[in-house]
């Protein structure tokens, strides 16, 4: 496909649809077999399937946008606060379910200008949805729009998260997060691809998704489909967009205030968030689960 030199974001989107389904391709073909698995860290896999989808996305987008910088998971590159037009690419997310044979994983291809998620596409291969979105354009899943959850109420929510790779040592792992958000909503899931929580944010699937200690390219491409399906992603402060993926809460935004008082309530606290007096009021109006 050829690609001219200036196109608006429409196109770049069609352009980075084929290469996120040529890399699941590659993804869907390398599912279920024998893998060899290196470590990046005590639980941060790495497969030849990582490698190789990120070898071929990368290819594909040199060649098409010469003058664009990159940043992707494995092999690195630019830094994600550079000016100009950044891509920033995850060639397989979930990959310790891949190699585990367990089949949710995605592929997440986003272009950033200034700063600013403008083109973004997360490709699940095995069960061929494809989520697509571009600045002021809205969000589709397989070509049909979609829109965030209408849940108003936290204890009617139905969340995701994560848990970072250092969860061993660190001394905020979520875990007690978790459990102030599992007595204040319908449930939580911990699935293992970050770009797929996002994308079933965008699409209602799950109202709400925080998590701590991801990377540009596990939110890039997420947090402009959350956006343009209505919905509201910032860090933990509610007043900044986490593009480094460090602290980051996306919702439908119905459930966004409640969200980040107990997200950001749990910081260096070991107790109940009813026991900290500077959070009374703001809980006050909050619904609580039982």
């Amino acid at each position: 496909m050829h690609i001219p030199k200036y196109l608006d974001s429409s196109a770049i989107l069609t352009a980075a649809i084929e290469i996120a389904r040529e890399a699941g391709d590659l993804v869907r073909a390398g599912f279920g077999k024998t893998h060899r698995v290196a470590f990046k860290g005590a639980v941060n896999p790495v497969t030849e399937t990582d490698t190789a989808a990120e070898a071929l996305i990368l290819k594909r987008l040199r060649a098409l946008f010469p003058g664009h910088h990159i940043l992707a998971e494995e092999s690195g590159g630019d830094v994600w606060q550079t000016t100009g037009p950044l891509w920033i690419v995850d060639p397989l997310d979930g990959t310790n379910n891949f190699a585990h044979n367990f089949p949710h994983v995605g592929i997440s291809i986003a272009l950033v200008m200034d700063g600013d998620p403008t083109v973004g596409v997360i490709y699940d291969p095995l069960r061929d949805e494809l989520f697509a979105a571009h600045r002021a354009g809205g969000a589709t899943r397989n070509g049909q729009p979609i829109h965030v959850s209408t849940v108003s109420r936290l204890t009617d929510a139905f969340l995701a998260t994560g848990f970072p790779y250092d969860r061993r040592t660190a001394s905020d792992n979520n875990t007690r997060r978790l459990d102030h958000f599992l007595r204040r909503s319908q449930g939580v899931r911990r699935a293992g691809a970050a770009v797929l929580d996002l994308a079933y944010v965008a699409c209602g699937r799950f109202d709400g998704f925080w998590e701590l200690g991801l990377k540009p390219w596990d939110v890039a491409a997420g947090i402009l489909l959350v956006q343009e399906a209505g919905g509201r992603v910032s860090d933990f402060s509610g007043e900044r967009l986490p593009l480094d993926g460090q602290r980051i809460v996306a919702s439908n935004g119905l459930i966004h205030a409640a969200m980040l008082n107990v997200a950001r309530s749990e910081t260096g606290h070991s107790g109940s968030i009813r026991d900290r007096p500077q959070l009374g009021a703001q809980m006050a109006n909050v619904q609580i689960g039982k």
